[in-house]
């Protein structure tokens, strides 16, 4: 999982040698949840499930989380339990955005606490920036509070991928360390019987668009404020200026009035 544009599908294409559809416009390009024919590694064979990030293009972030949670469940209806989770993450990126926050928060609550020690962390992109820069951001999101320090203190695992099958091998065989385990939100449904909406990541995503529309209504509010003291000052002008044509009117009166008493 991860943002839109993070690199997912290019991802699991180089390792899986699956051929599944990426773009390289601003639109999203993965749809639905899809999974690759099983591969080899080391000998194990592994499938890979390539998800939409909650930042689609054309689908609300509750849409996408139901067809990640209708593919979970059925899964785990199935019996089968996931080895491990990727989290995919541009080193490039500037700063780790509102999108990308709000891509990991779901992310986590949809796999519960006890899960994220099966989880791994991939930064990719690390040709596009210096080797200063992107270890001064991995440090910077390995250490803050606000980013990844939460889920790595939970078991978590940062690495690198350097875009060639070695480096993504790598991350592969560190999945296949974990035991499997069934995510929070595969217990919720199956277990618990609760609908999708019921569940700690829809929670999440409920809570991240009320927390937006807040901030789209303290905006709202600070441009209304902007507007009306222009239009305030504006009126303030036109009286100020108003009143000093009255008085130059006045002291131009007083003045020819004086001049024809003194010619008289």
């Amino acid at each position: 999982m991860g943002a839109t544009g993070s690199g997912k599908t290019t991802f699991i294409n180089l390792v899986s040698g699956s051929g599944l559809k990426t773009s390289n416009s601003l639109r999203s390009c993965t749809e639905t949840v899809a999974a690759t024919d099983p591969f080899l590694v080391d000998g194990r064979k592994v499938v890979l499930v390539d998800t939409p990030g909650f930042d689609d293009t054309t689908k609300s972030d509750s849409d996408i989380l139901k067809l990640i949670a209708g593919f979970l469940s059925a899964s785990y209806q199935g019996g089968h339990k996931l080895t491990g989770l990727l989290f995919i993450h541009r080193i490039s990126d500037f700063r780790m955005g509102g999108i990308s926050l709000k891509n990991f928060r779901t992310f986590r609550s949809l796999c519960g606490e006890q899960t994220l020690r099966n989880v791994i962390i991939v930064t990719n992109m690390w040709g596009e920036v210096t080797p200063q820069l992107g270890e001064e951001r991995e440090r910077e999101l390995a250490i803050q509070d606000d980013f990844f320090k939460p889920a790595l203190d939970k078991g978590a695992k940062m690495m690198r991928h350097h875009n060639n099958l070695d480096s993504a091998h790598e991350i592969i065989r560190h999945l296949l360390r974990n035991n499997p385990m069934a995510l929070k939100i595969q217990r919720e449904i199956v277990e618990e019987h609760r609908d999708v909406s019921q569940t700690a990541a829809a929670e999440e995503i409920e809570r991240e668009l009320r927390a937006q529309m807040e901030r789209q209504r303290i905006e709202a509010e600070r441009v209304k404020r902007e507007i009306e003291g222009v239009s305030l000052f504006s009126v303030s002008s036109i009286r100020t200026e108003d009143a000093c044509r009255s008085s130059t009117c006045a002291r131009r009166g007083t003045a020819q009035a004086a001049r024809r008493r003194s010619s008289a």
